[in-house]
């Protein structure tokens, strides 16, 4: 890894709401609000974004937990700012928690934890190709 990943590295990123965006258009629900789906989407872009400039060539992560809660609708055409924390590293250095959350203009939205797991790009799509092969 280029630089370490410690735990207190963290990251932002915006978006405005789309009609792409909301819980009508992706089918979480039936109102014209910022959906759930969309803000876990981004809370996780936001963790990715932290940890890959210190991954070697050929890493990435991938998600295996989220806990989120999403206390406040967001209308469309709204600014929201994504934010993630990177809390804690495993002992191997494979393992991220991050802290993440979700402002609108108007404050808070969504806050929760994310966990994320290092590994080499091409050897994890090489596993999960494999999973579609027939068995002889």
């Amino acid at each position: 890894m280029s630089t370490t990943l410690q735990p207190g590295m963290t990251g932002t990123l915006e978006t405005t709401v789309t009609e792409s965006m909301l819980a009508s258009s992706v089918g979480s629900g039936k109102v014209d609000v910022f959906s759930t789906a969309m803000m876990v989407a981004w809370m996780e872009a936001t963790a990715v974004d932290v940890a890959q400039a210190c991954l070697e060539q050929g890493q990435t992560t991938v998600g295996t937990g989220i806990s989120v809660t999403h206390v406040a609708a967001t209308p469309l055409g709204m600014k929201v700012r994504f934010t993630a924390e990177l809390t804690a590293v495993s002992a191997n250095g494979k393992g991220l928690s991050f802290k993440v959350a979700a402002h609108d203009e108007a404050g808070l939205i969504g806050e929760g934890t994310h966990e994320r797991v290092v590994v080499n790009r091409e050897k994890f799509e090489a596993r999960t190709r494999a999973k579609g092969q027939p068995k002889d």
